[in-house]
């Protein structure tokens, strides 16, 4: 299974995945106009005490806004539109499959807007970015070229070039590291003592609280590649050292070694609430909101 940035390793199995995301979105559009159309209605029923001009005026002054839809204002948001147009006209189809893609759909269900941080740049993006509409989805890529090619077609993705200084064949001896008791001290990842910790991100990446981590970057398919021990490590870092509440954290390809020793390790066994395919859903809590909370349950 390949990263979520370019096409380098094996695809997935055949499933038309196109057909399926484009019918879950227009089914999506459908229930947000019909549920939203009918607490409208609900909502601007007048009291018996509301006279019909007061009525009037209040609905010729409310903006209309992006979501949730009124029954005057029911253009398709433009993170959808785009993503309905993208998906429909290229062959290219996400790297997860259907049933990957509903774990972290229904945290999103539920959450978004939310802030959304993603290790990776590649065909599911603009879903990612589309299922987060109102929020703030922000992609993590280590190819200078190729966020280059994705902006020219999808210039809306707010992504930044990183680089990883470690490679998969490193894994082992980092996975020891990781062990020392520095590691295991929740704090800014710029600030910490853990060689595990990345600490050349942007500053607002370690300064917003990320409601949703997604790691399936960097590529990590061959021991001379980056691998990703220090991206599970770091989002998990990122997770605990929020003020409060909790962060849901996913990582992809854990049929690979790094993400699977790494995963377990550092966002933790007691954390994982499921796997689907390839895909591992945790929810990390703060550990700011509870002083003395283990590194793992």
């Amino acid at each position: 299974m390949r990263s979520n940035s370019k096409p380098q390793s094996p695809a997935q199995p055949s499933v038309n995945i196109k057909l399926i995301l484009i019918s879950a979105f227009f089914l999506l559009f459908l229930l947000l106009v019909f549920s939203t159309t009918s607490s409208t209605r609900q909502q601007q029923e007048p009291s018996p005490s509301s006279s019909i001009s007061e009525s009037h005026i209040a609905n010729s002054t409310t903006a209309c806004p992006s979501l949730p839809l009124t029954p005057s204002c029911t253009k398709t948001p433009p993170s959808l539109a785009n993503a309905l147009i993208h998906y429909a006209t290229t062959n290219i189809t996400p790297q997860q499959t259907f049933k990957e893609i509903s774990v972290s759909a229904r945290v999103l269900e539920k959450k978004a807007p939310c802030n959304f941080l993603v290790f990776g740049l590649g065909h599911d993006s603009l879903m990612w970015a589309a299922l987060n509409h109102g929020g703030r989805t922000v992609f993590l890529e280590e190819d200078k070229a190729w966020i280059e090619q994705v902006k020219q077609k999808l210039a809306g993705l707010e992504s930044y070039h990183v680089e990883y200084d470690t490679k998969v064949h490193q894994a082992d001896a980092l996975l020891e590291t990781g062990m020392k008791e520095e590691c295991k001290v929740v704090s800014d990842p710029r600030s910490s003592d853990c060689e595990l910790a990345l600490k050349g991100f942007p500053s607002e990446i370690y300064e917003i609280e990320w409601d949703l981590i997604m790691v399936d970057a960097p590529t990590g398919f061959h021991d001379d590649a980056p691998g990703r021990m220090n991206a599970i490590y770091t989002a998990g870092l990122i997770a605990r050292n929020r003020a409060e509440g909790e962060s849901d954290v996913f990582v992809h390809d854990v049929n690979r070694v790094v993400e699977d020793k790494f995963s377990k390790a550092f966002l933790c066994e007691g954390y994982l609430r499921e796997q689907q395919g390839l895909l591992r859903h945790f929810t990390i809590p703060s550990h700011r909101a509870r002083s003395g909370r283990p590194f793992c349950p």
